[in-house]
């Protein structure tokens, strides 16, 4: 049984990020994976401040925002998922001020790196190339972190409320969360 973390991105409730999620978390469910959802948009995380505090205050961060709160979450993780949508070819603000925090839990005594990660995407954009900058992003910090990359998936064409539904991807996506 492998502890997994999904982080939504998306600001939008039950929107195609929120879907994509749910349909990983179905087939990760099957196989008894303890899950957990953060959903960025609904947290206070600010970026990082650059401030080289992490952890002299006793938590990951010494600004007291929602990170310190989700931080041992991130740090039990054996399989952190992204499910966001593609904002100006990247991430969005609200999952992009989680990722950037990351550095604190790099700083401290539990490890961080070596677990798996996977990446769900969804956009209104009618080509995969819309979707290199945030692909690659992802690519560079996996690598950074060393961390078992499972792959990403990506549902273009889907910018409205429900189109994912119709792209057929929620099926593999379903598929890898029983595989991971």
């Amino acid at each position: 049984m492998k502890n997994i973390v999904v982080i939504t991105g998306s600001p939008r409730k039950n929107g195609n990020s929120e879907k994509m999620a749910n349909a990983f978390i179905r087939g990760a469910g099957r196989k008894g994976h303890k899950l957990t959802t953060i959903s960025a948009a609904e947290l206070d995380i600010q970026g990082c401040h650059a401030c080289e505090g992490c952890y002299k205050a006793g938590n990951p961060c010494v600004y007291a925002d929602d990170f310190n709160h989700i931080a041992p979450v991130l740090l039990e993780a054996d399989v952190i998922v992204f499910a966001t949508p593609l904002y100006w070819f990247t991430f969005p603000e609200q999952i992009k001020a989680v990722i950037d925090r990351f550095y604190a839990l790099l700083r401290g005594e539990a490890p961080f790196k070596g677990t798996k990660e996977c990446m769900l995407l969804v956009c209104g954009a009618d080509k995969k190339e819309a979707f290199a900058g945030i692909v690659k992003t992802y690519e560079i910090m996996a690598d950074y972190l060393e961390w078992n990359d499972r792959g990403h998936v990506i549902a273009e064409n889907a910018s409205e409320k429900g189109d994912v539904d119709k792209t057929g991807i929620l099926e593999e996506i379903q598929r890898l969360g029983e595989e991971i």
